[in-house]
């Protein structure tokens, strides 16, 4: 199974089915904040929906299509981060994660990020990363900023976010 250290405090690990219980915790635990800014929280409430997931998740991996890691944070499970669209044709990925609330400002997704997009350059031999984030996610935002990301443009009536239409706004990152 893949897995990755980023740090002393951090390590991300390929989903697995036995997160589908904690993923059901912190979905419920952080409801509001996760509905606020993704479209699977109303979906995806169940045991049941989190193992569909991870088995998707797995197969797509498998494939070479995304890859998609709990991040566990002092052997806590505590949110996810993944890669997910691997265009190797583009040689281009596209990043995306959540954190249960709880742990957001300590500067985990900072730092899971800075380590996938070492890993995408230097293993997977990707030459461009970009992160999508709704224009009012401002604290999204701040971590592509922090990446030292460009912001190339915003696509206007990007997503339909239960119910709530939402512009992106889209960062990159160049390997050069």
């Amino acid at each position: 199974m893949f897995s990755l250290k980023v740090d002393e405090q951090i390590s991300l690990a390929l989903v697995h089915p036995s997160f589908a219980p904690r993923y059901v915790q912190l979905a419920k635990d952080n409801y509001e904040q996760l509905a606020k800014w993704l479209v699977w929280p109303p979906h995806c409430k169940t045991e049941q929906d989190f193992q569909g997931f991870i088995s998707r998740s797995l197969h797509d991996y498998a494939d070479g299509k995304s890859m998609v890691c709990g991040i566990i944070f002092n052997g806590e499970l505590v949110g996810n981060v993944s890669f997910n669209n691997i265009n190797r044709s583009l040689k281009k990925v596209e990043i995306g994660y959540w954190l249960a609330k709880d742990f957001n400002g300590k500067g985990i997704i900072t730092r899971v990020c800075e380590k996938l997009i070492e890993y995408a350059f230097e293993q997977l031999d990707i030459d461009k990363i970009e992160i999508c984030a709704a224009t009012e996610n401002t604290a999204s935002r701040a971590v592509c900023l922090r990446l030292g990301m460009t912001l190339e443009g915003v696509i206007t009536h990007a997503e339909n976010i239960n119910g709530r239409i939402v512009s992106h706004a889209v960062y990159g990152l160049s390997k050069t």
